[in-house]
């Protein structure tokens, strides 16, 4: 499976969930089993390299905006909220985690944001395809640490000051 395939199969199940992170989880599962079981591990190592990727201050920070503020789990959920809203809106957020102030349309904390499920629907289908349990992807682990510089996502003057659009559209502050 190529980069190309996998933000194909993130966006149809997305479009046909109309947006809902647990119908997308579930409509993600159903559509992995129909491919053969290296297929879903590719899909599971496209998706797990990019949730580590995300493993960024920055993010971290744009999430503790959106969400009112946001722990360690529900950052890896947001890591996982984040791929499922597809290629342009995650590599956007990587570029300048702001731009999700215009990336995003409406945005509501209590559905939107947390996607655990989908971190979790190639493990499943494998899983259903096979019997047994996904085996190790064979990629790094994530960092210990995120990358870049800090950002304190409970001090809303520094979240207001590094993500201004951001803060102005979804800011609780």
């Amino acid at each position: 499976m190529d980069e190309t395939e996998f933000w194909e199969i993130v966006d149809s199940t997305r479009e046909a969930a109309e947006g809902d992170p647990e119908d997308q989880a579930d409509l993600l599962v159903e559509r992995l089993v129909r491919l053969d079981p290296e297929a879903v591990l590719d899909f599971a190592r496209h998706f797990e390299a990019r949730y580590n990727r995300a493993y960024r201050w920055d993010l971290w920070g744009a999430a503790a905006v959106l969400l009112g503020g946001a722990s360690d789990d529900a950052f890896d959920f947001f890591r996982c909220w984040l791929i499922g809203q597809g290629r342009e809106v995650f590599e956007g957020a990587l570029h300048d985690p702001d731009s999700l102030a215009d990336l995003l349309g409406d945005f509501d904390a209590e559905v939107d944001g947390e996607a655990e499920d989908l971190g979790y629907a190639a493990d499943e289908a494998y899983e259903q395809l096979t019997g047994v349990v996904a085996p190790d992807l064979g990629l790094p682990p994530q960092a210990s640490e995120p990358a870049g510089t800090p950002v304190g996502p409970e001090d809303d003057g520094a979240l207001a000051e590094r993500f201004p659009a951001l803060w102005d559209r979804f800011g609780t502050g």
